[in-house]
């Protein structure tokens, strides 16, 4: 199945038209015609099957013929995660996220960050297909980056973590999980969190973790972290 997604839709939703980006790729390199059929997601749980009524290559339009809702998963995983020097790195990230399972992505910009100005619109579209490549009908929010002093003074539901390379007291997060819980994990930046970051995080009453016996690179740390998320909740 390939899934096309349009955030615009609901499921009183009858009729409409695809943008005109969109009306190209279906007609002209999908080579869909009237009378095919599309399954498209809202990002809201919804999945439409659609057919075709006209595939023009600057106007797409289809009737909807179906509808299912498919409910939020039984918890919520956030990850804040700092941007990484080389762009391309957390777009993997946000790539690998997404296919695996995650609600909350937000972008901390910490004292030891080399990437302080982060541009989200090319993250928002790959986060889109990501979804639509994994067949998930729940669109992750990525919210706008933010200072780490800000972030940590935030009110959270369920479990907080912070995961760090400082030599100090710390648990395994796989043994730290709880199912069907909430869940945010702060990952720092290649040059890891400050201490006195640490310790904003500890007074905040942040969990101090470890993904492993080795030394991860920022993007690698929050795909583990994310992947412990859903194992522990399978």
């Amino acid at each position: 199945m390939q899934l096309f997604y349009n955030p615009n839709i609901s499921e009183t939703t009858t009729s409409f038209n695809f943008n005109k980006e969109e009306s190209r790729h279906i007609a002209k390199v999908l080579r869909k015609k009237a009378g095919d059929v599309l399954h498209i997601t809202n990002g809201k749980g919804w999945l439409f099957t659609a057919e075709i009524t006209l595939a023009e290559q600057k106007n797409c339009r289809v009737s909807i013929t179906s509808k299912s809702f498919q409910p939020k998963r039984n918890f919520n995983l956030h990850l804040a995660v700092a941007p990484t020097k080389m762009n391309d790195r957390y777009e993997w990230f946000l790539e690998k996220a997404t296919e695996i399972g995650i609600e909350t992505i937000t972008p901390i910009i910490c004292e030891n960050s080399e990437r302080k100005v982060v541009k989200t619109e090319r993250f928002e579209k790959i986060i889109q297909s990501a979804m639509k490549q994994s067949l998930q009908y729940y669109l992750p929010n990525l919210n706008t980056p933010i200072a780490f002093k800000d972030f940590i003074n935030q009110d959270f539901e369920g479990q907080i973590f912070i995961a760090h390379c400082e030599e100090t007291d710390k648990k395994s997060l796989k043994s730290e999980l709880k199912s069907a819980t909430d869940c945010t994990i702060l990952i720092g930046p290649e040059g890891d969190f400050s201490v006195k970051e640490i310790e904003m995080a500890l007074a905040n009453n942040f969990i101090p973790v470890t993904l492993g016996e080795t030394r991860l690179r920022t993007e690698t740390a929050a795909i583990a972290a994310c992947h412990s998320v859903a194992l522990n909740n399978e």
